[in-house]
């Protein structure tokens, strides 16, 4: 019994492992090719827009709406103490620290990584990868590439306006629906929200553009023959993209808590 439990857990270590070895041997190929080959232009653009310009609107109501419900309770909390007016100061450091990038990678995730993997894993069911290497083109400097540097760019560009409507949403519920000073409510925000909070939320971002996009492309690129495989590889992708959003997260927020400590300008 003891030795069945020891091979299955060594089994799923071993898989781990292997997993991880995959996704950083994609991510080398994927950053030499983009230092060494021309760069692919047309493809670029078309995933700017698909994973920057449409995936504004998600980004928008997630940010507005977890702005406005975030200064709510931390209002109806903050008033029990009589200082209500930390309100500002709280929702802006927990916006752009953790929920600005966090909520922003979770839904990109969602909406943009489900389609990578699906987009590429159809391609390899039906053969189409094997006929971009049977004409010379390296699948992953045409389907990786393009789709890692628009994520480099476009997710810190999410997370700030996910951070920004958020800041917009709560200032309007606090000021206009919880009778907070407006004023002073800027002034503490002002006063109490550094620089390193918003290094710490557009590193966030570039990281979690990087964990979505090799995750994604790597299912795509690994599933499995038929329409099963391909709706199994998404699956896993948004799954293991997210999981690994909130694993990241952490070890990052103890990471640039330690090189930009309190006080930091």
């Amino acid at each position: 019994m003891f030795a069945r439990l020891f091979t299955g857990l060594g089994t799923l270590v071993l898989a781990f492992f292997i997993y991880l070895g995959e996704l950083v041997v994609l991510a080398g190929e994927s950053f030499w090719s983009a230092l060494t080959h021309r760069m692919r232009w047309r493809l670029f653009l078309r995933q700017m827009i698909d994973i920057g310009l449409l995936s504004q609107l998600v980004v928008v109501i997630t940010g507005g709406f977890t702005g406005a419900v975030f200064a709510a309770q931390t209002y109806f909390q903050f008033n029990k103490l009589g200082v209500a007016s930390g309100v500002g100061a709280v929702v802006s450091a927990a916006l752009f620290r953790e929920l600005g990038p966090v909520l922003t990678g979770l839904m990109v995730t969602g909406r943009v990584g489900a389609a990578m993997s699906a987009e590429i894993g159809t391609m390899k069911v039906t053969e189409q990868i094997d006929a971009l290497r049977a004409l010379a083109v390296h699948p992953v400097d045409y389907l990786v590439v393009p789709r890692m540097l628009a994520m480099m760019i476009s997710m810190p560009l999410l997370v700030a306006e996910c951070i920004g409507f958020g800041l917009v949403a709560a200032y309007f519920v606090s000021v206009n629906l919880l009778d907070i000073s407006g004023p002073y409510y800027l002034a503490n925000m002002e006063r109490w929200t550094q620089m390193r909070d918003i290094i710490m939320g557009l590193t966030k971002g570039f990281c979690f553009a990087l964990l979505i996009v090799f995750i994604s492309c790597h299912k795509g690129l690994t599933s499995r023959e038929g329409a099963v495989g391909v709706g199994q590889a998404t699956t896993e992708a948004v799954v293991n993209a997210s999981l690994a959003i909130l694993i990241l997260n952490f070890f990052l927020t103890m990471f640039l808590n330690i090189i930009f400590p309190a006080g930091w300008q």
